[in-house]
């Protein structure tokens, strides 16, 4: 395991944040930590600094590197959700693109031996789902502006963190599980509305877009477990740049998902499609799913919950979070 001695994690009292920086914590108990929070933020994670600024404010970023040298980053912060940047498509390129080329290039200034993790996106292939399962080799054909942020700042990245660093670009498929509060997600939205049928705040309608579609479903902790695994081996990696899908390499059509709600419901609930939550054609793709045969090969990795285990901590965790009233 590298020994990191000073750690820099943005977007790290996020969703997916919450749970790598509990992970890094355990793997790296004497090391220096700071989180990059937003000014106004909350839930800084335990054991870290924070440290409070803009991503998209450069001279702040710069102080920031300048004063923490990092020899650890992992960029998670940006725009999460694929509906919301298809809204709001300015915003989504300014926080992507923009955050990550600030970052990036204070580093290279002031850092330039660190090793970077930075989370992008399964969703960079785009059209290029339309040939199957993928692997990291195939050409990304992003579609929407999400997907187009994120591989443009893959590209930054590869091109400004100079030849002394290290740059991991992780491209997850969907991933969910328990901490996921925002119902933008499908399996969160599935897991709120059953949770609230069951307390009697719904009528039992699961409302659904279109349930064909299949998707390469991931667990949050399988997903912290790749970053850790290829945090831990990144002096170890052949490639200056490497680039790893982080997958089950199965599909799961949305329909067969809601049947396993319907298994762990306490209630029977009935189905209704909600034109709102259809997708315009020219972006939807029928069937996304990654290989993650690299992955695997170079760090051992291999997901460890199943969709059912992964329904029923959603589950769970919303029902515990409408009996305290929060849901």
């Amino acid at each position: 395991m590298a020994p990191y001695e000073r750690i820099l994690v943005t977007g790290g009292a996020g969703f997916v944040g919450s749970h790598l920086c509990a992970a890094l914590v355990t793997a790296y108990p004497k090391a220096l930590r700071f989180c990059l929070m937003r000014p106004g933020e909350i839930g800084a994670p335990d054991k870290f600094d924070a440290l409070v600024g803009d991503l998209l404010d450069e001279a702040t970023i710069e102080r920031f590197i300048a004063d923490t040298r990092p020899d650890l980053v992992v960029h998670l912060a940006g725009q999460a959700s694929i509906g919301q940047a298809s809204k709001a498509a300015e915003q989504t390129w300014r926080v992507n693109f923009h955050g990550a080329f600030s970052l990036g290039a204070a580093l290279a200034r002031h850092a330039p031996g660190a090793v970077m993790l930075f989370a992008s996106s399964a969703t960079v292939y785009g059209l290029s789902f339309r040939d199957g399962m993928l692997s990291e080799d195939k050409t990304p054909q992003p579609l929407e502006s999400y997907g187009r942020s994120k591989l443009a700042a893959e590209n930054a990245l590869s091109d400004i963190l100079g030849p002394e660093a290290r740059l991991i670009i992780a491209r997850p498929v969907n991933h969910s599980g328990p901490g996921q509060r925002s119902s933008d997600f499908v399996l969160a939205s599935f897991a709120v509305q059953v949770a609230r049928m069951e307390a009697g705040l719904e009528e039992p309608t699961l409302k659904v877009g279109d349930l064909s579609r299949v998707r390469d479903f991931l667990d949050v902790r399988d997903v912290v477990d790749a970053y850790m695994r290829l945090i831990s081996s990144a002096h170890e990696l052949s490639e200056r740049v490497a680039i790893f899908n982080i997958a089950s390499s199965a599909g799961q059509s949305l329909r067969s998902v809601v049947d396993e709600f319907h298994l762990r419901a306490k209630i029977h609930f009935n189905i209704e499609v909600e034109p709102q939550r259809l997708r315009p054609v020219s972006i939807d793709i029928p069937s996304i799913v990654c290989d993650a045969t690299k992955l695997r090969d170079a760090t051992g990795w291999r997901p460890q919950y199943r969709i059912g285990d992964l329904v029923e901590a959603l589950l769970d965790e919303n029902r515990r979070l409408i009996a305290q009233g929060v849901r």
